[in-house]
């Protein structure tokens, strides 16, 4: 027997269906949400199954891992309609959120590490290497080195890069003064935007940026430099409104004004308010590229490779980044983005921009002080 559809309020309806449309949840989730699913499944009698994937060898399911609103849901749409195979999306804030969880024994077939995570998948024996035969849209002489070698481990390749893009400083222009440093971010989240500030759930950045605020590299895993930091982010905590890498909403409602913020994030919200404005911040910051990698243990490798090829055609690449404003890694993809995207500053700063930020490294996925430090600010009262 079918369950009829619960009852829900317009503003819940129209929050998960911006979540949705920026791709923060699955459209499995917004049907089941919503009651959507339980309505087609009382008009329909039973649900449809896959009958495509049948016939196409390539499983029922593939599992992805992968960041808040960083897909367009249509092509996870596309993919099913053309292989018979449903796309299930896991949303994971953090590198380290993904390699705790594949640690306690959650697994998916592919996940989105950024360059710095990817060696230490690999010391643990979590990724497959890649057969690039069966990703026949994947073109090496299109990409930048930057972008293609932290892929590569001991002459193996183990990812494909997806996209790149930076991690900045989004504010609320109607409520703040403009901010363009991290020291300018946690003085203003103290004072100005206190109870209206998010910090990164993520131990990368939150700790990264605090140590950008203070002066020192974002990377370090000096002892001194890291007591200083955890002292500026355990004097920040009571002034937060939450710590989430899922700041959008929050942003987009005007509960938070001041947020840390991934560029292709601040591309979509900019995209949609000229209230919240995104700044680099000058005295450093992070610089990233993150790939498609598939699973050691995934339970359908034959699926995975055949959704990641799908994603690195350059026609659906560029809808991926129409949707989610991250800054391009294959040169193919230009010519099916128009003019204004490529000239966004958001989504390709300049290099003189660039210069002060650093890539993460792979030692501080898994310093034990830095883990430590970033466990007792998110359970410390504030």
């Amino acid at each position: 027997m079918v369950k009829r559809p619960p009852e829900i309020d317009p503003q819940t309806f129209m929050k998960e269906f911006m979540r949705l449309k920026r791709g923060s949840v699955t459209r499995r989730h917004f049907l089941s949400i919503t009651g959507l699913a339980a309505a087609m499944a009382l008009a329909d009698g039973v649900a449809k199954p896959l009958s495509a994937a049948q016939n196409s060898g390539l499983g029922r399911k593939v599992t992805l891992a992968t960041w808040p609103n960083y897909h367009d849901p249509k092509t996870f749409e596309d993919f099913t309609r053309n292989f018979g195979v449903e796309v299930d999306v896991s949303i994971i804030g953090s590198n380290e959120g993904t390699m705790r969880s594949l640690d306690m024994g959650r697994n998916w077939d592919i996940i989105v590490p950024s360059q710095y995570a990817i060696a230490p998948y690999v010391e643990r024996g979590m990724l497959l290497p890649l057969d690039i035969s069966l990703l026949p849209n994947f073109d090496a002489s299109t990409h930048l080195d930057r972008h293609l070698n932290p892929g590569v481990i001991g002459g193996v390749r183990y990812a494909v890069p997806k996209n790149a893009g930076t991690t900045g400083i989004a504010y609320n222009r109607k409520q703040l003064y403009p901010i363009s440093s991290w020291r300018g971010f946690f003085d203003t989240a103290r004072n100005e935007a206190s109870g209206h500030t998010i910090v990164h759930d993520y131990q990368l950045t939150t700790i990264g940026n605090a140590l950008v605020a203070l002066g020192h590299g974002f990377n370090s895993c000096q002892p001194a430099e890291l007591e200083a930091a955890e002292t500026l982010l355990m004097e920040v905590k009571p002034h937060l409104h939450s710590i989430d890498s899922d700041y959008q909403p929050a942003m987009r409602a005007g509960e938070a004004w001041l947020t840390m913020c991934w560029s292709n994030d601040a591309y979509q919200m900019s995209r949609d308010s000229d209230e919240i404005v995104y700044n680099l911040g000058s005295d450093g910051g992070e610089i990233w590229t993150d790939f498609f990698a598939i699973t050691s243990k995934a339970k359908n490798p034959r699926g995975a490779y055949a959704l990641i090829n799908h994603l690195m055609d350059p026609r659906t690449a560029a809808q991926e980044h129409l949707c989610n404003g991250a800054t391009i890694v294959d040169s193919r993809v230009e010519a099916y983005l128009p003019e204004e995207m490529l000239g966004n500053v958001i989504v390709h700063p300049d290099e003189a921009r660039l210069t002060p930020l650093e890539f993460g490294i792979a030692r501080v996925m898994t310093d034990p002080i830095r883990a430590e430090i970033m466990n007792r600010f998110r359970s410390a009262g504030g």
